[in-house]
């Protein structure tokens, strides 16, 4: 036994060592990285103030926010003082759920970090658990139990010793393991006090934000499923308003235009073809005064085929005495011949045909189909018609609330409902096929994280790293971290491309299905899969006795707790050194939009066209789905290990990852990218159902960790609050959600609870002369009506040399 104590000591020491040396190599890299890109930020932010100022500059929205100083720090206290009342009129109500989630979750882990080194980090020091948390003791019986269980499970035993293991086990748990047990009820105590203040009061600003708004949007359903014979606007309209809800102002019933956007495709794709080679033709560079040459294209705007094709102008001078550009067409039997002719000339035609035929087509009666928008003469009506059923049959003339005309994805509504389901279908087994690949990419990465699993694979490289400590913490560490980083930025853009697939009809829904999806991918694949590899590989390197342990895991609801807690304590280290880098590492970068300016080179280079160069200058889009998943992911880490011995790190890494994503994404969303205002808030519920996802995964390792020690009843005690846990979930979802997606009927009919404002604005059109009213403004549209039909088509937009302007853009509209 002595002997055993003395092994168990030296590897205690070694570990410690090990991961000290990991935490601190992480460090110095993190704050390296996060320093430079912080100090570059400040360094150009006034001097490009196109990117990192792009949204004050170009959206209304934000045009009465502070202006920020040109000083090296100067913006960071305007930055700071900014109120919620402003970031709520500037950027409306997802930016401001989204920040609303960053301070719970600093006030949780500010709660969690003081009891953790007020009360959790003295205890284990005191029974020997060390500073930094290794729950395994010096020689104290606890640590004696938790081997004879952990070598009871994790390596094969004769059946008597694992009987003998299972008994020590069980015989005398130390009484510091009641303070797990009061911990977890405290600490799922206090979340669930702030999930509910704060949806409280978001539901409280989300009712007052809207229900002062009589805006088309909010007046507006959605209604799907309906019947063949009431598929005209007539119909519609005599049949929701003999419901006596209200007045129907009009009625927009979605058609199969799908010949007609075609069309509008094809058209946009040669038009810019042809401004690429006129572009190629004329060059892009600005011209002097003297220059005597110009550009003979304009348009006399009396119809729509004069007003960019006229034959005349081909014989006219240019700028340039160069060849015209050609390009190449195929023809004749399954057209393998093949010749070239003048682009321009090829490009002109090929405009002007396609132009007469959207006129055609502009003026054909579509078969309608069983989706319409109708606006009624107030938001009450409205809210009344999407809260409840209007006829007794099963998936007829369903109401839901409309988006805005400029969200709504017109290709999508005349999609069948077989189609659109699917689909739905058809993406679902994707995200379980590509479940299935990054479990299996994990693996390998998974092995990085011990020498011994390293070793059996390439045992020079093993050697190596005992001999050098900081590449051994390179490698089992900063080398996981970093893959795992880069797997959170890549694998959302394939998950939002999958999700356009999908059908949804509204961009609102496309991006709730992105924040799911990413989440889920987070959650299972990094979090819970990543886990199970993590220790695993460092048991058994043997893959098909991983399935067999999984599998047996899967039948075992107490195993599943135990191999979960014990995953969780060996993986320690790795989550500490992962909220490091990606708080203060990779956090700056993201202030710096590292992505933008690293690929603006390459799409400068690649733009050749006066339109591209002026789509080059659009502020780059702040994604949700990106961002949200991530940080919601972290934050059940923290939860996760809050009573852990490792607490204190974790949490304190998670307090200042959440400090500064805070200040970081407010200066985003308020200055500099562009974010549309697509789910009016409905983003704070997947938060919440997420968290409390986290809580039980808590509870459950919390079951484990005691059971592990052999504290049976004090791991039994914990089961009343899972089971109180899972029914707030069901409380949650029908108490709260719905004031999430409605709005009551005494919100609407009610004072503004803020003052007079004028009439006919709410109170947040009079703050920001914006509001919500996106769906009023002339660029998106005032009406329900796809853009295919009515929208002016575009104008060739090239360069303008007449009468010695330069770079002027012949740019025009019908």
């Amino acid at each position: 036994m002595a002997a055993s104590l003395a092994a168990n000591s030296s590897s205690k020491s070694s570990t410690d060592k090990d991961q000290v040396n990991e935490i601190v190599t992480q460090l110095v890299i993190s704050i390296a990285l996060g320093l430079s890109a912080f100090l570059g930020f400040c360094f150009l932010r006034p001097r490009w103030k196109g990117l990192y100022a792009a949204r004050q500059l170009q959206k209304k929205a934000a045009s009465r926010l502070p202006e920020l100083p040109d000083t090296f720090f100067g913006w960071i206290p305007v930055v700071y003082r900014i109120t919620e009342e402003e970031i709520l009129a500037s950027a409306g109500l997802d930016a401001y759920v989204f920040l609303s989630f960053f301070k719970l979750a600093i006030k949780f882990l500010t709660v969690t970090l003081f009891f953790s080194l007020a009360v959790i980090l003295p205890v284990h020091i005191h029974v020997g658990n060390g500073f930094l948390g290794n729950d395994s003791g010096k020689g104290n019986k606890d640590n004696e139990t938790e081997n004879a269980f952990a070598t009871s499970y994790w390596t094969p035993v004769a059946p008597q010793s694992q009987q003998h293991a299972m008994q020590d086990s069980t015989s005398s748990p130390p009484n510091y393991l009641w303070m797990y047990l009061g911990f977890v009820y405290l600490f799922s105590g206090v979340a669930v006090y702030l999930i509910v203040n704060q949806t409280r009061k978001i539901i409280r600003v989300r009712q007052d934000y809207l229900g002062s708004q009589s805006t088309l949007t909010d007046r507006t359903i959605r209604l799907s499923g309906i019947p063949k014979q009431l598929r005209s606007e007539e119909m519609i309209k005599e049949t929701v308003e003999n419901l006596d809800i209200g007045k129907v102002d009009s009625v927009t019933l979605c058609r199969n235009w799908g010949e007609l956007d075609d069309l509008i495709s094809e058209r946009k794709t040669v038009l810019r073809k042809l401004e690429t080679a006129w572009t190629t033709y004329l060059g892009y560079k600005r011209q002097t005064k003297s220059s005597n040459s110009h550009l003979s294209r304009q348009s006399n705007g009396d119809d729509e085929e004069s007003r960019l094709l006229d034959g005349s102008d081909n014989d006219q001078e240019h700028v340039y005495a160069q060849d015209r550009p050609t390009t190449k067409i195929w023809y004749g039997f399954l057209n393998l011949q093949s010749r070239k002719i003048d682009a321009i000339d090829y490009y002109e035609e090929r405009l002007r045909k396609l132009d007469a035929k959207i006129e055609t087509a502009r003026g054909k009666d579509f078969k309608p189909t069983p989706l319409a928008f109708v606006t009624l003469d107030s938001t009450a009506a409205a809210q009344m018609a999407v809260q409840a059923r209007m006829d007794p049959e099963p998936m007829v003339l369903l109401a839901t609330l409309a988006p805005a005309p400029a969200d709504v994805v017109w290709s999508n509504t005349y999609l069948s409902r077989p189609s659109r389901m699917s689909r739905a279908w058809s993406i679902t087994a994707v995200i379980l096929l590509l479940t299935i690949f990054w479990s299996i990419l994990l693996v390998p990465v998974a092995g990085l994280l011990n020498v011994e699993a390293i070793r059996k694979v390439w045992p020079q490289l093993a050697d190596a790293l005992e001999k050098h400590p900081i590449a051994k913490s390179l490698i089992n560490s900063g080398l996981p971290t970093l893959i795992v980083s880069l797997l959170n930025l890549a694998v959302p853009y394939l998950y939002y491309y999958v999700s356009t697939l999908q059908g949804m009809l509204s961009r609102g829904d496309v991006e709730m299905s992105v924040i799911s999806k990413n989440f889920f991918f987070t959650f299972f694949n990094l979090f819970i899969v990543f886990t199970i590899y993590g220790t695993t590989s460092q048991a058994q390197a043997n893959f098909k006795d991983l399935q067999d342990r999984v599998g047996d895991s899967i039948r075992d609801t107490r195993t599943i707790a135990t191999v979960l807690a014990k995953s969780l304590q060996d993986l320690a280290s790795f989550y500490v050194n992962l909220i490091i880098l990606q708080g203060l590492g990779l956090f700056p970068f993201r202030l710096l939009e590292f992505g933008s300016v690293a690929l603006y080179p390459i799409y400068l280079f690649l733009s050749k066209t006066p339109r591209d160069y002026s789509e080059l200058n659009q502020p780059p889009v702040f994604s949700y789905g990106f961002y949200l998943p991530q940080t919601i992911l972290i934050f059940i880490i923290c939860t996760v290990y809050s009573v852990l011995p490792s607490s204190w790190l974790v949490l304190f890494f998670g307090l200042i990852y959440f400090m500064i994503g805070s200040f970081i994404y407010k200066y985003q969303l308020l200055y500099a990218m562009d974010h549309s205002q697509h789910s009016t808030g409905r983003a704070w519920s997947i938060i919440c159902i997420r968290i409390i996802v986290g809580l039980i995964v808590f509870q459950l390792a919390v079951t484990g960790i005691l059971g592990l020690r052999g504290a049976l009843i004090r791991s039994a005690l914990v089961l009343p609050l899972l089971a109180a846990t899972i029914w707030f979930i069901v409380f949650y979802k029908r108490s709260y959600e719905p004031l999430m997606e409605f709005i009551a009927i005494r919100s609407l009919t009610r004072d503004p609870p803020f003052g007079a404002v004028p009439p006919g604005e709410s109170r947040y059109d009079s703050e920001t002369a914006y509001g919500r009213a996106l769906d009023e403004s002339e660029s998106t549209g005032v009406r329900y009506i796809n853009p295919s039909l009515n929208a002016p088509l575009e104008e060739l937009w090239i360069r303008d040399t007449s009468n010695g302007q330069g770079d002027r853009a012949e740019r025009g509209e019908d």
